[in-house]
């Protein structure tokens, strides 16, 4: 029977401090502008030295996309657990939507879910977090894409699909964020809904399955990718 470890304080202590500190962060950037934050106000504001908090953090910007980097983790871990059975966009579309409370009680650990909202729209309005953003999302695609391409037995250097139906997924998420961003009466339970109704308007084209019956076995084959008729 597996027994599950419980942290020591030692280890607990230093997830408290660090939890303190994303939320003092957060809460400054919200409140008074991402440029206008310095480091001495976030660990004056937890009451630690500028050292604890590049203990934790490399610098502002790992912790403006602390709680994110949570989200996406679990997202991509979510695409892994998916059925083989289910097509590359149908897993994608699950991982988001099936996962969608998971993935909030995961933040919700950390940071009031109201405050991960409010950094979010942050990002959409501050240019320096919102090019971060971008260069930080096309990362976490190359990695889904190359989970997409081990479910489905695919070489992904020799196959654009995973790479394509990533970056069509990626885009329809983009286009939510972008409208989300623009209003602040969207909650959780609206933004999951906007992600459907987004989701929704994704046409056929990428929604077919392309495993073959030997699966995985046949990537040598599938590696090559479609090929013209």
């Amino acid at each position: 029977m597996n027994t599950v470890t419980r942290p020591g304080l030692r280890e607990r202590k230093k997830q408290r401090t660090r939890d303190a500190l994303l939320q003092a962060a957060l809460e400054l950037f919200t409140t008074q502008g991402y440029e206008h934050t310095t480091v001495d106000e976030i660990t004056e504001a937890v009451d630690v030295s500028q050292r604890t908090f590049f203990r934790y953090f490399a610098g502002k910007e790992d912790a403006a996309f602390a709680v994110q980097e949570i989200a996406h983790t679990r997202f991509a871990a979510a695409v892994r657990e998916r059925p083989v059975d289910e097509a590359p966009l149908e897993a994608l579309r699950n991982a988001v939507l099936k996962d969608w409370d998971t993935i909030a009680e995961a933040v919700e650990q950390v940071v009031p879910i109201e405050l991960y909202l409010r950094m979010c729209r942050l990002t959409e309005s501050t240019p320096a977090l919102l090019a971060a953003h971008l260069r930080r999302s096309d990362e976490v695609g190359e990695e889904v894409a190359r989970v997409i391409a081990e479910r489905e037995g695919l070489d992904l250097d020799a196959d654009p699909r995973p790479r394509v139906a990533v970056a069509v997924f990626a885009g329809v998420i983009r286009v939510m964020e972008r409208r989300w961003g623009l209003s602040e009466d969207l909650g959780a339970t609206e933004t999951r809904a906007l992600t459907v109704r987004y989701l929704d308007a994704v046409g056929p084209v990428l929604t077919e399955k392309w495993r073959t019956d030997r699966g995985a076995a046949d990537t040598p084959v599938n590696a090559r990718g479609p090929q013209n008729t």
